[in-house]
């Protein structure tokens, strides 16, 4: 059994970086997909989603494998895909249904499985089959696949054709997959109500860099001018804003002085106002992202609900749950996005947290210490928050099924431990 083995051991103190970001990362991977050649992707963390979108890619002919850099990734795409992602792969994590738009975009044609991922709660795609219909892309589902076909042809090659999309919901995986899917297709596209995340824009400038015009990106009106053919390009991705929040709220539970190399405050500004109302000191200097807490100074509590962003995001919540149960106080946490994210909160109760919940909401009443328990990670941000949980802790906490913490943190027990917290994976 793969586990993380936590003991409380006082505070942090020390200097971290949080590397590349999961969620840009993986889409970035899937944008070198729209142009044959050598693409060069560097701060790229050392993640099992990386290695599975990886296999992906690899399914349809492309090459994926490290550079010379630890941090360097070498996609190599051929000229003839395998337009195909199959079920063994794609059910390993939602994200991968992101090459549905760059295939549609490229070969004229898709098959894609049924995404899977993490389970809190269903997700489905329909919205992104809408938006790539009105590109004029067709679907038919069978046998747990979607098949998507480009009818539309330029001369005799099968081509979207720009559109104006209005996404019912700003959803970061749509926006992505129209954004890919319109980059090669003829004429303009314009996509309202866009999400807005910072992974949003830096997929645009990774696409810019291949060739594309996009200008907007980061609002929520979008417009791309369809070019003929993209080429490869290098990029650096963007740090990880989630596990810069992880380390902040590790240090706010531990207490102590933390700073985060390359935290981008500009990227998590409301996240950062909720930490801040907890007593949690942070500041922005040359040196990096800094946070602080005196640990005989206890935690107050704050109400906290999920929204698009620049709203709090939802994978932020384990960890702020996390963080109210030894709060000085009542928080109430209302998860807007997805139905069935309150999941996690069992595990917590068998630390001792004093948690209720109700339909959306979490009512959190604080408590003055946690006790070591073993549990279970139930998906990667919720795995993350029991660690954290472990630093505030009487004695040991064991946490279960590591592996999903090792989809989206490069070395969580090596970073918390470099800054004196007692972690050790097993």
């Amino acid at each position: 059994m793969d586990r993380f083995s936590v003991t409380a051991n006082g505070p942090l103190s020390g200097t971290v970086r949080a590397g590349g970001a999961k969620n840009s990362v993986l889409k970035l991977m899937a944008a070198c997909l729209l142009a044959e050649g050598r693409h060069v992707l560097t701060n790229v963390p050392r993640i099992s989603d990386v290695d599975t979108m990886g296999e992906v890619l690899g399914a349809m002919g492309a090459v994926v494998e490290r550079g010379e850099a630890p941090d360097e990734l070498v996609v190599t795409t051929p000229g003839d895909l395998m337009p195909e992602a199959p079920y063994h792969l794609v059910e390993k994590m939602r994200a991968s249904v992101v090459v549905l738009g760059p295939l549609l975009a490229r070969c004229g044609r898709a098959k894609v499985s049924m995404p899977g991922g993490d389970d809190f709660g269903p997700r489905p795609i329909d919205m992104h089959l809408r938006a790539l219909e009105s590109l004029g892309a067709t679907f038919k589902s069978a046998h747990g696949y979607i098949e998507g076909t480009v009818e539309s042809t330029v001369g005799s090659v099968a081509r979207l054709v720009g559109n104006k999309v209005v996404l019912e919901y700003p959803s970061h995986t749509g926006t992505d997959n129209v954004l890919m899917a319109s980059v090669l297709a003829k004429g303009i596209t314009v996509i309202e109500n866009a999400a807005r995340e910072p992974e949003v824009l830096d997929l645009a400038e990774f696409l810019n860099a291949m060739g594309a015009n996009i200008t907007g990106a980061g609002s929520s009106r979008i417009e791309v001018e369809g070019v003929e053919r993209l080429h490869p390009a290098r990029h650096a991705v963007i740090p990880d804003r989630l596990v810069v929040a992880t380390i902040l709220v590790a240090t706010g539970l531990a207490g102590g002085e933390v700073v985060v190399e390359d935290g981008r405050p500009d990227h998590m500004d409301m996240l950062l106002r909720k930490l801040t109302a907890t007593g949690i000191e942070i500041s922005q200097g040359p040196e990096g992202l800094r946070a602080a807490r005196d640990p005989s100074c206890r935690l107050h509590s704050v109400d906290v609900a999920t929204l698009p962003y620049p709203g709090v995001a939802t994978d932020y919540k384990p960890l702020i749950v996390t963080l109210l149960t030894v709060a000085d106080g009542v928080g109430i946490v209302t998860e807007n996005l997805f139905f069935g994210r309150f999941r996690y909160v069992d595990e917590l109760k068998r630390m001792g947290a004093d948690i209720r919940t109700e339909g959306h909401h979490a009512v959190v009443r604080g408590v003055e210490r946690l006790s070591g328990a073993q549990v279970q990670a139930l998906d990667v941000r919720a795995g993350a928050a029991l660690v954290l949980a472990g630093l505030v802790a009487d004695g040991e906490t064991v946490v279960a099924d590591a592996h999903h913490v090792d989809r989206g943190y490069e070395d969580l027990a090596g970073k918390l431990a470099s800054l004196g917290a007692k972690v050790i994976r097993v």
